[in-house]
């Protein structure tokens, strides 16, 4: 009977599939069929609407299905949103700028890029307005650029300064049995610490306290510029929570006025010089992104490659959310082999990961910049393997609340020998040599491998100390002193050396057309996210593929399944191979 259920689940999957991929096939080939026709319409007296819905990534990235021979790309990146702000300062049809914006899904140092943006749109002479139900912090720290803020009247302002929590797990690891070996190298590297006590060291404490003023610093200063309050004078206001009621926040010139949603669209009518009775035109920030980015020219004779590093560092291909080296090589070089292309500024944006793949980039970096200028952008993070990679660059910019540093490695191994000893399991292993077992989940470290475990990070450490002596024109010794794994705002890291300048990734872009010695350039964006057709469907999380293998597995069984698998991919082996014999676990 489950049989029969199974096979009919797998018959009624399989033509939801079909229909899937006939639906996609024909989206595709509507896509097609419209060329570079841009399908979104911007009409006269429109107001540019930004409300930013979810996270806001450097690069939206571009596609390719290869089988498919199909490219598209996404419009929800910040490099997209830059320029078209800026086009729209040149825009007629566009009359200003409303923010409506809660609950920003971005970091600082890409809030930051924002208000910037916006700031050179107001110096066109066209309006920038903000509205809100509910400002968070970030929120009022990027409309705050405005013209006027306005809130509802029993809206939320949330005004208070910054504060950072972590978690401990010292008891828990005693109390479960699970916990965490740790090697590191740096005394500041906090990314281990809850798993090595249950309370912050003083180290850690003053390394988030001074990056936290830091960053603060930067909204008080922004704040205090367009809201003509003084600095001291807002620090109060948070201490004393004065801003916690509409009226608090309108009486201490945080808001110019509390309207509800209508009257704030009547105001917006005035401004635009609409009817009253006639509606707003409104476009949302996305879709004049995608009009721009398919209506601006690419057809300059210089350019500038833009190569984007977001996410986290790991090894192999990479995607749009994981930097690999794969992605990495493919983009540097083609930028690097391109005779338009005269510079290249890097854009990094990651905590970091894994080392090796963060050495591999950094070579090509490397190779690279011995060819053409490489300039350095940091987003919201550049730091550890981030700023590992971009370390081999001319010359690295930064925003001032950019989280960069953090020059140290370390390694946490699961151990669950306590947690299996109370269920009552033993392991026990049989050896050919006397470390033929580097690490058992089931035993403790032995001092052999914690000596090497330490000799390694204390390698890589010191690796990491070389690398950025020699790109930042400093001794180890110097290096090393804000090392240790301390991370640093971006402004803290002009202070020590180990960025250059501060400003946006405009003004990296503008860096490298001047180190190139061009002023007439487009820009071009990296990299390209190649997949195959079932990759595609996969990152939709259309995932039937998946479920008719589950239905297999399920009916024949775990061991039966992979025997098939094996015998499938034997099957599907070209040319000479260089692999085992034959399949042969050893745990």
């Amino acid at each position: 009977m489950n049989f029969l259920r199974n096979l009919l689940a797998s018959i009624l999957g399989t033509l939801l599939a079909l229909g899937i991929i006939f639906m996609l096939l024909l989206l595709i080939m509507v896509g097609a069929t419209a060329g570079a026709d841009p399908v979104v319409r911007v009409k006269n007296n429109s107001i540019l609407r930004i409300s930013l819905q979810g996270p806001v990534p450097d690069y939206g990235g571009q596609f390719r299905i290869n089988d498919l021979d199909y490219e598209f790309e996404e419009y929800d990146g910040l490099n997209h949103m830059l320029r078209a702000i800026e086009h729209a300062a040149e825009d007629d049809r566009i009359k200003g700028i409303s923010i409506e914006n809660s609950m920003l899904q971005a970091g600082n140092a890409t809030a930051q890029t924002l208000r910037k943006a916006l700031q050179e749109f107001k110096d066109s002479g066209k309006f920038v307005y903000a509205y809100a139900e509910l400002y968070a912090q970030k929120d009022y720290w990027l409309s705050s650029v405005a013209d006027s803020v306005f809130l509802n009247p029993q809206g939320i302002l949330d005004f208070r300064g910054l504060s950072s929590e972590v978690l401990f797990f010292g008891d828990f690891q005693d109390k479960s049995g699970l916990r965490m070996e740790v090697v590191r190298h740096g005394k500041y590297k906090s990314a281990v610490e809850p798993f090595l006590g249950n309370s912050m060291s003083e180290e850690n404490r003053r390394q988030i306290t001074e990056l936290l003023g830091s960053v603060w610093e930067q909204y008080l200063l922004d704040i205090s510029e367009s809201r003509g309050l003084e600095v001291e004078t807002l620090n109060g206001y948070a201490d004393q929570l004065l801003a916690r009621t509409p009226e608090m926040a309108l009486e201490n010139g945080f808001v110019d006025g509390l309207l509800y949603a209508d009257q704030y669209d009547d105001f917006l009518k005035e401004q635009a010089g609409t009817n009253a009775g006639n509606d707003l035109e409104f476009i949302n920030l996305e879709k004049y992104a995608e009009y721009t980015a398919r209506t601006r020219s690419k057809s300059a004779a210089n350019r500038i490659a833009v190569v984007y590093a977001q996410g986290d560092i790991g090894y192999g291909k990479g995607s749009k959310d994981v930097i690999g080296q794969g992605i990495m090589y493919k983009s540097l070089k083609d930028a690097r082999e391109d005779n338009r292309v005269k510079a290249i500024v890097l854009r990094v944006n990651s905590p970091g990961g894994l080392a090796l793949t963060s050495d591999l980039i950094w070579r090509e970096v490397e190779v690279t910049q011995k060819v053409k200028p490489v300039v350095v952008s940091m987003g919201n993070y550049a730091a550890s393997g981030g700023y590992y990679i971009a370390a081999a660059g001319n010359r690295i910019f930064a925003e001032p609340t950019t989280i960069t540093g953090s020059i140290g490695v370390f390694v946490t191994i699961p151990n669950i020998r306590e947690l299996a000893s109370r269920w009552g399991i033993n392991a026990e292993q049989v050896n050919t040599n006397k470390n033929s077992t580097a690490y058992s989940l089931f035993e403790s470290p032995t001092e052999t491998f914690k000596k090497y475990s330490e000799e390694s990070i204390e390698e890589n450490y010191q690796h990491f100390l070389r690398i950025v002596a020699e790109g930042r024109d400093m001794t180890t010794e110097q290096v090393n002193e804000v090392a240790q794994g301390r991370v640093w705002s971006g402004a803290q890291a002009v202070e020590k050396g180990l960025v250059d300048e501060l400003g946006s990734l405009d003004d990296a872009i503008r860096y490298a057309a001047g180190s190139a010695g061009i002023s007439d350039y487009v820009t071009v964006d990296y990299p390209v996210y190649e997949s195959n057709f079932r990759d595609a469907l996969g990152d939709l999380g259309i995932g039937f593929f998946d479920a008719r293998e589950d239905i297999l597995k399920q009916e024949l069984g775990a061991e039966v399944y992979e025997l098939l698998t094996k015998i499938r991919q034997m099957a599907a082996m070209k040319g000479v191979q260089a692999r085992l014999p034959f399949e042969l676990q050893i745990q």
